[in-house]
């Protein structure tokens, strides 16, 4: 039977087919010698893909093994080491995988968690780099990592931003972490960073983002032919791959598949839409399904999300001195003001034509969360759509009851029909 090439698959193809094809690249990178970093999902790619080093992504990770169900195993292990369950879940989902490699191989035998675990089988890692962009708690669990492996730690330190835009004084900053990172892995890798390879490394990395916003942009459509729980699906590329043609492919594709379904009018769903909902917070990995199926059920379509959107780096890679790209990398709403958070969120409800939000009180992210709470009050005052909020975690499935999620969607269908109908008299 003849093998699919990747100019004949799907983009549910290409996504799964890239996904694996990154883990078996790191596997190998581990058996040959070569370098593997684990990386912070929004810590720049580009230095260490210039440098030719394995990339593994630990929340990427640990978002994988939660939508598969294997979150518990991982976490009982962190558990018992004596992380709480107030650390953040990717982190001690991670910092479990960790430790059951570690005794793997000390012992040369594999942890039962480990053996009967749907978590992809990715090496421990030579280096680790990390960055504060979206939340401090990264820059402690890459020192964990760094300290229990005994590996360096490379950290790139992005101011808040109290006021915007970004100030020039910042993007300086930036770009002397970005300098510094690269000295840094020059003396790990042993020989002089490839400049070159960067500049090409930053091309690509704006063709990947180019493709993945010519997706979101295809909820501004009504009806919609992107349902926006698939953005979090096919962010694991934009996480995992935004500096490699891997994501530039995938998503380009994607985003012809939606335009041809746009062309004959077809909706995401079979059924009509009821409504539009804008979702605000990480996904909830484990009951993914679930907190999609009840939106639809109901006739509500998520079209729009600020959390896809924090991989919107789009930068000018011909700019020499790195401060565009540092602006890129500082500018995520989440490190921003509650008053630029506020303007992010209803520009999204506004481009997606949004009757209506979904905040989730994530107790993994205590960041989004708390500021989720003031951010929902302004909102409101600003435009006056209905919201709802409900009590969740990101990987950990104890935290999350399918009960209160449902009750509060209908609450929030409700709403967006009595505001509709009165609209409508």
């Amino acid at each position: 039977m003849s093998v699919k090439q990747p100019s004949q698959m799907s983009a549910k193809e290409l996504l799964a087919y890239y996904q694996a094809k990154l883990d078996e690249e790191a596997r190998q990178a581990k058996a040959s010698g070569k370098l593997v970093c684990w990386s912070a999902s929004v810590a720049p790619p580009e230095l260490c893909v210039a440098m030719d080093i394995a990339m593994v992504y630990p929340e990427t990770h640990a978002a994988g093994i939660g939508a598969r169900k294997g979150a518990l195993d991982m976490l009982e292990v962190a558990d018992r080491l004596g992380y709480s369950v107030d650390c953040c879940s990717y982190g001690r989902v991670n910092i479990g995988y960790m430790e059951l490699l570690k005794e793997e191989a000390m012992t040369g035998k594999t942890p039962e968690a480990l053996a009967n675990s749907p978590a992809a089988r990715v090496p421990l890692p030579d280096l680790v780099i990390t960055c504060n962009n979206i939340c401090n708690t990264l820059l402690k669990w890459y020192e964990n990592l760094a300290a229990e492996l005994n590996i360096p730690c490379i950290v790139i330190d992005v101011p808040f931003n109290h006021t915007m835009p970004v100030s020039e004084e910042s993007k300086a900053y930036i770009a002397d972490q970005f300098r510094n990172a690269i000295s840094q892995l020059e003396v790990i890798c042993g020989r002089p960073f490839d400049y070159e390879k960067f500049h090409a490394v930053r091309q690509q990395t704006q063709r990947s983002i180019a493709q993945w916003n010519r997706i979101a942009a295809m909820s501004q459509y009504k009806p919609s032919p992107l349902n926006g729980f698939d953005l979090f699906n096919y962010m694991a590329l934009v996480v995992c791959a935004r500096s490699r043609d891997y994501a530039e492919i995938t998503f380009r594709k994607f985003a012809d598949e939606l335009e041809e379904k746009y062309k004959k009018g077809e909706s995401a769903f079979k059924g009509a839409e009821k409504n539009r909902v804008t979702w605000e917070g990480i996904a909830v990995w484990p009951y993914l399904g679930h907190t999609f199926k009840s939106l639809k059920n109901q006739g509500s379509i998520m079209t729009g999300s600020a959390y896809p959107n924090i991989w919107d780096l789009t930068y000018d890679a011909e700019d020499e001195s790195l401060h565009s790209m540092a602006e890129a990398y500082t500018r995520t709403y989440i490190n921003t003001c509650l008053d630029n958070k506020v303007k992010v969120l209803r520009g999204i409800m506004e481009r997606g034509k949004c009757d209506g939000v979904v905040y989730h009180l994530n107790r993994s992210c205590k960041l989004m969360s708390f500021l989720n709470v003031e951010t929902a009050e302004k909102v409101q005052e600003a435009n006056g759509l209905p919201y709802v909020s409900f009590d969740g975690d990101q990987t950990d499935p104890r935290n999350f009851a399918p009960a209160q999620y449902d009750t509060r969607v209908q609450a929030l269908g409700e709403m967006m029909d009595q505001a509709a109908q009165t609209a409508g008299e």
